[in-house]
């Protein structure tokens, strides 16, 4: 397989997927109305990146159905480059369902993926030349854990980026669900960490992961496997960052009105990433990554609250990060 090549800001790949929210609250099983939107981890990042200005890559596969040209429609509305997004005719786009919460809790998803077109991901889904016109790689943990041939290619990428002297960033994102075990999950997910520059962690996710409980031990134990930095998302409280040099906590931007938290940790995820790239301090990109984290979860949708350029402008100007006590 070969593309034309052209210089990209970041690459990630996926499974996107079409998603039915709920349009009224209660049990999915009574919900009678839904909104289509879209949805996807990797995703979410590559649109809310793709909105600040950076030109941006998306590898995946999609059926030959109505999702899938939902799903391209969105790459191209969004402006995010899917020369290496394959539409394959033999398996479905992936579909899921979510339920409305009016209580600021986590909502109910359904999944609807098992043997999609993008769990057919591989290593033969890779293009050296797209992939390191990337200066940064964003992985996250969903695609690895969809079937043993996308997590080979996670790695592939990964190893990739890294011997070409490229940057990677690295969510968790953790589903239980997708992994033969909970034992298969942690010592996958740790390995593809030791690959990347950044890790990401939630509080809770860190702790199933490293089997500690503390933010800097979480982070300790990436830094000693080789990252270069470590931030640990800890909800309202903000986010602990640790490098070799410093730590610190950097607060968390107040919300009164919590509608969808699914893709806070995406939005996040956007903002450090952006602000790296920006060549921004590690305290200015933690703390836009509250700040795009808080905005993503005062809407509903995974990534309806992700902000323009102009936007985001428009909020940090004159602002400063501020640092927590670490008490």
């Amino acid at each position: 397989m070969s593309t034309p090549s052209a210089a990209l800001d970041v690459i990630t790949y996926g499974e996107a997927m079409a998603m039915f929210v709920a349009a009224e609250t209660g049990a999915l099983a009574r919900v009678g109305q839904f909104t289509k939107r879209i949805a996807g981890a990797d995703l979410n990042v590559a649109i809310g990146l793709s909105r600040l200005g950076f030109n941006v890559g998306y590898v995946s596969r999609v059926g030959n159905d109505s999702f899938g040209q939902y799903v391209r429609d969105t790459l191209t509305q969004e402006g995010i480059d899917q020369r290496c997004v394959i539409t394959d005719d033999r398996f479905p786009t992936g579909f899921q369902l979510k339920s409305k919460n009016d209580d600021g809790s986590d909502p109910a998803v359904e999944y609807f993926r098992k043997g999609s077109a993008a769990s057919h991901l591989s290593r033969d889904d890779y293009v050296a030349n797209y992939v390191l016109s990337a200066r940064h790689l964003h992985l996250t943990g969903v695609a690895p854990a969809i079937s043993a041939s996308s997590r080979e290619l996670a790695f592939h990428l990964a190893r990739e980026m890294r011997a070409a002297g490229k940057t990677i960033s690295f969510d968790p994102n953790l589903r239980p669900t997708l992994w033969p075990s909970r034992a298969a999950m942690v010592e996958g997910l740790n390995a593809l960490a030791e690959l990347a520059d950044w890790v990401l962690p939630g509080i809770g996710e860190g702790e199933i992961l490293t089997g500690y409980t503390q933010p800097d031990e979480i982070a300790r134990f990436y830094l000693e496997r080789g990252a270069r930095g470590v931030i640990v998302k800890l909800g309202a409280q903000g986010a602990y960052f640790r490098t070799a040099e410093d730590a610190a906590v950097i607060a968390g931007q107040p919300v009164t009105n919590v509608v969808d938290t699914v893709g806070a940790g995406d939005g996040f995820a956007v903002g450090v990433i952006s602000a790296l790239l920006e060549g921004k301090s590690l305290p200015q990109a933690v703390a836009r990554g509250n700040r795009i984290g808080a905005l993503a979860i005062q809407v509903i949708g995974d990534s309806e609250g992700l902000p323009s350029r102009a936007e985001l402008d428009a909020l940090e100007k004159g602002d400063a990060p501020r640092v927590a006590s670490m008490a």
